[in-house]
């Protein structure tokens, strides 16, 4: 635990972007002012925090202020998808500077995958430096990324990723660590973009629930302002909980009767074409969805019904403020939409869902890598990570 007005308190105060003098701090922290100065030492030698050109007036001398530093350091930040890698480079408030996404399969393996991202990284830290107007953007301060699938908290190794083949176990974190010399911070793609979707639209709520559905379907769940991982990091994995709706249908995991064999993109297609309308791919469904394909609109709102039965669970369970449905397929989520909130406002005791939104993702294609670089950035600025740092290394923080 790091102590009351340490130099990571103090830091954590800054990074909201307002400047504050010592006075402001050592009231915020309860520590004396001579406290306060050693910390802003500290962190000033590490190049964390400036004295700014704004001086408060206090009725006598001005005081100087002290702000948050983030003009030379940058995050970056991956979403792997089933199907897709997205890759970006953020400043320390995890606004995107550049990007870039590619169709990848993840079962193309880690080797192939990874060489991919070490490479996209490279060019757009590199773009971004060149781009950089005043000092030089030369510091990594951390990495985040998100996999489509279940990850070990304290490893941040995959376990066992049902759509990962070759995957399970690969040291991840090491590879980004050995390139770019910081800390890096994985974890499942569903709680990513849940941190993205919150940082995004949702900024003043505590407990909130991200659905992805695309290939399969997985969940990101923030409650009372924290991520629940589970004991095993497979909290979420909604996509495998048993639905009456799919009856005996045989899932990828092994068992029969999983939501995703019925309500996951890949099944919704393959439910279309053994009706005879060809569909190979959640991408498939979109374009007859928007073609008006009335059986796809079928499909789509069945779909619905059944992932709203499992949420009228969880709201049971966590009592949400708010449900947000992500994922490819809801590029034309209307009629998923109209399902879930069937299935939840007819299920849910009036207690947990009289107040809750169930609406579909506004982050957009960048939630992944925005909630990524948010999950980095709060990792590697949390108190107790930075006066370890700040301990082993006064003045090279990373």
């Amino acid at each position: 635990m790091h102590q009351p007005g340490s130099a990571g308190e103090i830091l954590e105060i800054l990074r909201d972007g307002t400047p504050r003098t010592k006075r402001d701090l050592a009231l915020l922290t309860g520590q004396a002012r001579t406290t306060v100065a050693q910390r802003l030492a500290v962190l000033t030698d590490a190049g964390l925090v400036r004295e700014t050109d704004e001086a408060t007036a206090t009725g006598g001398r001005p005081s100087a202020a002290y702000a948050f530093n983030a003009d030379d350091k940058i995050v970056l930040a991956v979403d792997l998808g089933a199907n897709h890698a997205t890759c970006a480079v953020s400043d320390l408030f995890g606004e995107v500077l550049a990007h870039t996404t590619d169709a990848v399969p993840i079962a193309e393996g880690p080797q192939t995958v990874m060489g991919l991202v070490l490479d996209r990284l490279d060019a757009l830290r590199s773009q971004v430096v060149e781009l950089s107007v005043g000092p030089a953007v030369r510091e990594v301060m951390a990495v985040g990324i998100g996999l489509p699938g279940p990850v070990a908290q304290d490893s941040g190794r995959p376990t066992s990723p049902p759509i990962m083949p070759g995957w399970d176990g690969y040291d991840v974190r090491r590879v980004l660590e050995e390139r770019y010399g910081c800390p890096v911070f994985v974890d499942n793609d569903a709680n990513v973009l849940a941190l993205g979707e919150r940082a995004v639209a949702w900024p003043g709520v505590q407990d909130l629930m991200y659905v992805k559905v695309a290939t399969g379907i997985g969940a990101g769940i923030i409650s009372g302002g924290r991520l629940l991982h589970g004991a095993e990091g497979a909290a979420g994995d909604l996509g495998h909980v048993y639905s009456a709706a799919a009856g005996e249908r045989p899932c990828r995991c092994g068992n029969r009767g999983c939501l995703e064999s019925l309500a996951g993109g890949m099944s919704i297609a393959a439910t279309l074409t053994e009706q005879g309308i060809p569909a190979g791919s959640p991408r498939d469904v979109v374009d007859l969805v928007r073609a008006g394909n009335l059986e796809s609109i079928h499909a789509l709102r069945e779909a619905g019904r059944a992932i709203g039965d499992v949420l009228a669970a969880c709201t049971a369970l966590f009592n949400p403020r708010v449900i947000v449905i992500g994922g490819e397929i809801v590029e034309v989520g209307e009629p998923l939409l109209a399902g879930v909130r069937e299935s939840i406002y007819s299920r849910a005791l009036p207690l947990a869902s009289r107040n809750l939104r169930v609406t579909v993702a506004q982050s957009g294609a960048l939630g992944g890598v925005q909630g990524a670089s948010r999950m980095a950035i709060d990792a590697v600025f949390s108190a107790e990570h930075l006066d370890a740092a700040l301990d082993r290394a006064p003045a090279a923080v990373g």
